[in-house]
């Protein structure tokens, strides 16, 4: 049977699948979308490394190629224990990324094939223990932390869920759980699955999935609730990414193309672990809002010093967020914005 915590990080990578559905990537979902990199196996899907073939829950490819790069493909996997997410997560996610990057040989007569740089986004519902980050930030794998309050009506969805899946296969006695099964009903019901894809055949467990199918379609209710709401990925000049939850995504996208480059406040509320960042339009606070968190050792370091910690802000603000590149599907094209910090705020009151 599939684990609490299992099913809480299937949960949280289709619910975050669907909150990133407009920030520029696609989801691969089959092995027919590119047969070169691409296993298909049970229902699962691989990734060929150099030395293995490393299974993906959510892989998405960036839409446009970045000057100078390869084309960009991200692994996104979620983490929703109970605890802080620990050192060896993180160490398995730089062993699949090394591999699959030193995938590449060119051998005399054979055809060329299109190259791509694999990056790894590793979502934690409680956060990363020390050395985690440590280990994350030394080989460039980007940490998101979901604890915040901004993500607790996710973050609770999901556990009702989890809950309630896990009462299932025990009432049905399951051995094995569904769980590409699953993942195609909730990427049908969400829209983020892409046309083409055929639903598996497999209909063993009929009543099991029947009853599956009203809790996952109720998951998609709470989701679809907060409709407003989109996940946006900040890429700050600094070396993670930073989750920008939007409340109204239409008074972000309002305000943003009209303005696609313009100037922005940043405020810190909270303490150390606790503390959350606000990011507002500098001309007109009141037109939207994003609430992003930094990693945990940067705010750390921050309320170190209680002397130190307003000037340290003021660091943080014009060394890692002087200016924040955040984009977005819109249509059959990619949108850039900028998000620019501006340091004579500091000379305001």
């Amino acid at each position: 049977m599939a684990k609490r915590s299992a099913l809480r990080g299937y949960l949280l990578e289709e619910a975050l699948a669907w909150l990133l559905r407009h920030s520029g990537y696609r989801l691969l979902v089959d092995e027919q979308q590119d047969r070169d990199e691409l296993v298909g196996s049970g229902g699962a899907l691989r990734v060929r490394g150099r030395g293995a073939v490393h299974q993906v829950d959510v892989l998405g490819e960036f839409a446009f190629t970045p000057a100078f790069s390869l084309p960009v493909r991200l692994f996104l996997e979620a983490k929703h224990y109970r605890e802080k997410c620990r050192l060896e997560v993180v160490r398995n996610a730089h062993g699949v990324l090394h591999d699959v990057n030193e995938n590449f040989m060119d051998h005399e007569g054979r055809r060329p094939r299109r190259r791509y740089q694999y990056t790894y986004a590793l979502f934690s519902a409680n956060g990363f223990t020390p050395e985690a980050q440590r280990y994350a930030l030394a080989h460039q794998i980007s940490l998101v932390d979901l604890s915040g309050e901004s993500f607790t009506w996710l973050r609770e969805a999901i556990r009702i869920a989890a809950v309630d899946l896990y009462q299932a296969q025990e009432k049905h006695a399951v051995q094995v759980f569904p769980v590409a099964w699953m993942r195609k009903v909730l990427r049908d019901a969400l829209g983020t699955c892409p046309p083409g894809v055929p639903m598996s055949a497999d209909t063993s467990a009929v009543q099991f999935k029947a009853s599956v199918s009203v809790i996952l379609m109720q998951l998609v209710g709470a989701l679809e609730q907060h409709a407003a709401a989109e996940l946006l990925l900040g890429f700050p000049s600094a070396p993670f990414i930073l989750p920008l939850a939007a409340e109204d995504q239409a008074q972000f996208l309002g305000y943003a193309e009209q303005s696609p480059d313009h100037a922005v406040r940043l405020r810190r509320s909270g303490q150390a672990a606790t503390a959350e960042w606000t990011l507002s339009p500098r001309e007109d606070e009141d037109a939207y809002r994003l609430a992003f968190k930094l990693p945990e050792h940067i705010e750390e370091w921050i309320s170190g010093n209680a002397e130190k910690e307003r000037q340290r802000t003021l660091d943080v603000k014009e060394q890692f967020l002087s200016s924040i590149t955040i984009y977005r599907m819109n249509g059959n094209g990619v949108r850039a914005y900028q998000l620019r910090y501006e340091p004579r705020e500091l000379q305001q009151p």
